[in-house]
């Protein structure tokens, strides 16, 4: 088995048959304390990131952009709106010495690895549809061709939400992901060029295209595309919304990290663009906590805190992946080995309540757990009351969680870059459905503001009791614990999402 690392919520890559480990949360071999300092970021001559937050509308102020400036920091972009101003600097002590100056509220280091990341890791390869999966795949009438395939659509009823409505061209989801491949057959018809971008450095570039991942990058941001908004077109699959928009923003580094400058930039780009919902698969590096005890960690809270409200405030429902440790979310501590995974990471032992893995657990998000073709949660997906707001189908192994057919495996079908289809699982499968019955709601309801399109979601996902005992593989053991009464618990939340109340209610 594949398993990409735990730094993105993206796909957790399983050949059809084979058996998933029972949770893939690293195991513990020592603790140590959230409180303890951040690794060592950078000598003098080692260019890192920041993040300075400051008053609103004070970025561009005279004093704090000298202040920058005398402490060897470099600006590359500065979000008055929102008050955060993205700096590159060499000096290793510049966040401490631009804390202390005047209006400034936070400031600290986006990475712990020099500009750019130089390391990167395997996430993995999607299980291609081969020409012979094709021809094997039974025509339906009405039907795409690979629907019969995609077992994941009547889970939510979206197969009978399309036979009312496709969703509102009017209506655009961002992938805030490792870029799309607009080129797609499936995807072209339905593509926002105007709000697309690549946000990677944290200022947009706007070339044509810039949102495209490279061959070298991963497949995972157009996979995601497709499961929003894949067109019915008698090509391929069909999305979620096949009637809406789907636009590219892309946030994560050809090595595959999410730092929060691209993050910031995203939502911002986000806000002014006129998107109506963000999916958001993936955490930001290089910590999978942040801990408000931290000060470098606590700005990059404050500031990625700052851009999706932002963004919000201007109309977008912002959807996130819980993650795919099988981690309780809502524990009274949580280890975490893998920290900072853009250097050398350092096994901690953080306290959920002051320590939080971001976007998915700020203000205002839909936290998305995943589940698999017998509708259990996933063997993967993190799960926590009071953090799971509601649930989707993700995939899990075929082993655990089998579809019936015409279906074959109990992973996810996606598209890929250079027009093909593959499968792929995890909880960054699960958020772009929430995603897309989130678009349908909006466009049924097109003037319903971000709080109200959330009460809907909530208010028609289908109550789901708890699984209890949860014993995914069978072997006689508790993999995991959930609480809470059938119509809101730590494994499905409000339950499960439902697009066909979304297009009739």
């Amino acid at each position: 088995m594949t398993v990409p690392h735990p730094r993105h919520r993206r796909a957790l890559v399983i050949p059809v048959g084979m058996a998933m480990a029972t949770a893939l949360a690293f195991l513990p071999n020592a603790t140590a304390s959230a409180a303890q300092p951040a690794a060592p970021v950078a000598t003098d001559a080692t260019s890192l990131s920041y993040v300075v937050n400051v008053r609103p509308g004070k970025g561009s102020s005279g004093h704090v952009k000298k202040a920058i400036a005398k402490a060897g920091g470099t600006i590359v972009m500065s979000y008055d709106q929102i008050g955060v101003i993205v700096v590159h600097s060499a000096n290793a002590g510049f966040a401490q010495t631009i804390r202390k100056v005047r209006g400034v509220q936070s400031a600290g280091a986006t990475r712990t690895a020099p500009l750019p990341a130089q390391s990167t890791t395997d996430v993995g390869t999607p299980k291609v549809l081969t020409a012979d999966d094709l021809a094997d795949v039974e025509a339906v009438e009405g039907q795409d061709p690979l629907q019969p395939l995609q077992w994941d659509l009547p889970a939510i009823k979206a197969d009978k939400a399309h036979e009312k409505s496709l969703g509102s061209d009017r209506v655009t989801v961002a992938v805030i992901d490792t870029g799309v491949d607009d080129t797609h057959p499936d995807i072209a018809p339905n593509f926002d060029r105007e709000a697309s971008v690549n946000c990677v450095t944290g200022k947009p570039d706007t070339t044509d295209g810039a949102w495209r991942p490279s061959a070298e990058e991963s497949p995972h941001g157009t996979h995601v595309a497709g499961e929003i908004a894949a067109a019915k077109n008698g090509v391929g699959m069909t999305g979620v919304a096949p009637g809406v928009k789907v636009s590219g923003i892309k946030v994560s580094t050809t090595a595959g990290y999410f730092y929060t400058e691209a993050v910031v930039c995203g939502f911002v780009w986000a806000a002014e663009h006129g998107v109506d919902v963000t999916n958001n698969s993936y955490y930001t590096d290089p910590w999978y906590f942040n801990c408000k005890n931290d000060p470098d960690q606590k700005a990059l809270v404050e500031a990625i805190t700052r851009a999706s409200k932002y963004a919000e405030k201007k109309g977008a429902v912002n959807v996130a992946a819980a993650g795919n440790e099988n981690y309780d979310l809502a524990a009274d501590e949580i280890i975490d080995p893998v920290s900072p995974n853009d250097s050398t990471p350092t096994e901690r032992v953080i306290d959920p309540s002051e320590c939080y893995d971001i976007p998915t657990q700020l203000p205002g998000f839909v936290t998305v757990a995943a589940t698999g073709a017998k509708g259990l949660k996933s063997s993967f997906s993190n799960h926590g009351l009071g953090v799971i707001d509601i649930a989707a189908p993700g995939g899990d192994s075929t082993a655990y969680q089998k579809p019936e057919p015409p279906a074959t495996s109990g992973l996810i079908l996606g598209t890929l870059p250079g027009g093909k289809w593959g499968y792929m699982a995890g909880t960054s499968m699960a958020s772009p459905h929430v995603a897309g019955v989130a678009a349908l709601i909006k466009s049924t309801h097109p003037y319903a503001p971000p709080a109200l399109v959330k009460a809907l979601l909530y208010a028609e996902a289908d109550g789901t009791p708890c699984t209890d005992p949860y014993d995914i593989n069978g072997d006689g053991k508790v993999d995991a614990v959930c609480e809470g009464p059938k119509n809101y618990n730590g494994f499905y939340g409000w339950g499960m999402a439902d697009a066909l109340d979304a297009v009739t209610k």
